[in-house]
């Protein structure tokens, strides 16, 4: 009961820090809308990001979101500071509430993944937070409220999917750690428990992909829609995250970057597995163009939801309702 009682304490003062003001909560008709950005690779002062952030806060506007959520690599130079504070300004001067997690380049410029975090929530309309103790920084998850309540209706789960793995004989992409995935599981545990026993519904967001990712698209031939332009970058080793999205039975939707040239939305086993729309400029390799966002329409109470990208110009490509249009095609 001690131990229950103190992270429920830790997870309230957490929750008091990254609203900061901004209540989120599904609106009167049920629904709530979130616009994923990615791999923005912002640099200071260079000409390949002229125009970048004017039509990311174009593409804001245009759909007016409930919230905005950020899935890593913000930016991709020196000086780290001020590339970073013009892609958080634009985000701020949008007025709309906005989560943060980091990809693997945005600690290479001169501030670590902690100094990042400060410089993010001294901004008004930050909900960006921390849980200590676990690999990475910017883990931490939001409620939205219920639009008949302030019951938690919906959560949406962030996770720091780290940088390089730090092992000399795996090299390669980091992953989610075991310690992640136990914090993840213990506070799933506890808004279940406070749901009468059923798990609240929840989406994940994060930088680098799971390797589930390429499992159903390369191994096992999962439907999908949407742009597949790459193999992907994936960690080497398997965490186990998936695995426990499904014994927790509260995920229903993932949504990662960190690959510029893939923006597909599969089914596996019952979990969208979904990539953003790359958000940057021509600072790295991006070959399916322009640049844009992923939007997620959820609706209070189901599992389904409704998800589109929306490029730079306003036209939308693979509009479409999930799980609907493509059930998992299962194994024998």
């Amino acid at each position: 009961m001690k131990r229950l009682f103190t992270t429920i304490l830790i997870l309230s003062l957490a929750f008091s820090q990254a609203f900061a003001g901004n209540h989120l909560k599904f609106g009167k008709d049920g629904k709530f809308k979130i616009l994923q950005l990615t791999d923005i690779h912002y640099i200071w002062n260079d000409s390949r990001c002229n125009g970048v952030l004017e039509s990311i806060k174009e593409m804001i506007e245009a759909e007016e979101p409930d919230l905005v959520v950020v899935t890593g690599d913000l930016i991709y130079g020196d000086p780290g500071k001020e590339s970073m504070e013009c892609v958080l300004d634009m985000l701020n001067s949008c007025g709309v509430p906005f989560a943060v997690t980091w990809g693997n380049h945005d600690d290479e410029h001169g501030l670590s993944r902690a100094e990042l975090l400060e410089l993010a929530q001294g901004y008004k309309h930050n909900v960006s937070s921390t849980t200590g103790g676990i690999h990475g920084v910017t883990n931490y998850c939001l409620e939205i409220a219920s639009s008949k309540s302030k019951k938690p209706a919906e959560i949406v789960w962030i996770f720091d999917s780290n940088s390089y793995c730090p092992m000399e004989n795996v090299k390669g992409y980091d992953w989610i750690h075991n310690d992640q995935i136990q914090w993840y599981r213990n506070t799933s545990a506890e808004y279940t428990a406070a749901n009468g026993g059923e798990p609240v519904p929840s989406v994940a967001f994060f930088h680098i992909p799971l390797l589930e990712y390429e499992s159903a698209i390369i191994k096992k031939g999962a439907r999908f829609t949407g742009t597949k332009a790459e193999d992907g970058g994936f960690p080497r080793i398997n965490s186990g995250l998936f695995v426990s999205f499904q014994e927790m039975g509260d995920v229903k939707a993932v949504f990662a970057g960190h690959d510029h040239n893939n923006d597909f939305i599969a089914n596996y086993y019952g979990i969208a597995l979904a990539y953003g729309r790359y958000s940057g400029g021509d600072t790295v390799y991006n070959d399916i163009k322009p640049n844009g966002c992923r939007v997620i329409e959820l609706t209070e109470g189901s599992d389904s939801f409704r998800t589109y990208i929306r490029i730079r110009g306003g036209a939308i490509l693979h509009d479409v309702i999930f799980p609907d249009f493509l059930l998992f095609k299962g194994e024998n």
